[in-house]
């Protein structure tokens, strides 16, 4: 069950970077893009839903935590414990904050430019922070089974 939720969370993240990367586009073309905001709110939580299942209950996360001998002291030392313990769970979470807030303001203004910098943040703090196969130590693949 938990390769077939890693799985599900690695789709997840190509939903949620194609409804942001066209939520962004339609905010700076002045078109409406309140639809592909409600796409990728929902596809942003049930990305952190999922995400917190495998903090929780999966190998990496609160797991290297509890098995670290001097627990987050060694943890924060090793760069690799430290991207899955701490840095890509409070990013992605961070990032969630901002497309909330941005999906919020753009559904009660109608203001892009508000909404626009949050959405920008968001993605920022994603392609910044998701584990491309390029990153040393903490790649994941391109897509669900493919191999690096």
């Amino acid at each position: 069950m938990y390769t077939g939720l890693l799985h599900l969370h690695n789709l997840l993240r190509w939903v949620i970077l194609i409804a942001l990367i066209l939520t962004i586009l339609n905010l700076f073309l002045k078109k409406d893009a309140l639809k592909t905001s409600k796409v990728l709110l929902i596809s942003a939580h049930s990305t952190l839903i999922l995400g917190l299942y495998q903090y929780f209950f999966g190998s990496v996360g609160f797991q290297l935590i509890k098995s670290a001998a001097g627990g987050m002291k060694d943890v924060m030392k090793d760069a690799a414990s430290r991207f899955w313990a701490v840095e890509h769970a409070f990013s992605m979470i961070l990032a969630i904050v901002f497309i909330t807030i941005g999906h919020i303001k753009l559904k009660k203004t109608g203001k892009t430019n508000p909404s626009l910098v949050f959405f920008i943040l968001a993605l920022v703090l994603i392609l910044l922070m998701t584990p491309w196969p390029f990153k040393a130590g903490v790649g994941r693949p391109w897509y669900p089974g493919a191999s690096m």
